[in-house]
């Protein structure tokens, strides 16, 4: 399990969705569309943070673990 390379491919699925959203929300600005991204947007930029620094810090406590069962 290679939790670095999972964190940074979360991290740029993150960073891709927020482009085509940005690209989205230039041709899709009525209420419906803020609404959107008050809900489901600001929501998973956070979320994504969020996880990727619980990944980071998984991967330094599977790290120990493994060092410290050799």
């Amino acid at each position: 399990m290679n939790l670095a390379a999972n964190r940074s491919r979360l991290m740029h699925l993150g960073k891709d969705i927020a482009l085509k959203w940005a690209e989205t929300r230039q041709q899709w600005k009525d209420e419906k569309a803020r609404e959107f991204e008050r809900k489901y947007m600001s929501e998973l930029d956070a979320q994504v943070d969020k996880a990727a620094a619980v990944i980071e810090k998984l991967d330094v406590i599977l790290t120990k673990a493994r060092r410290d069962c050799e």
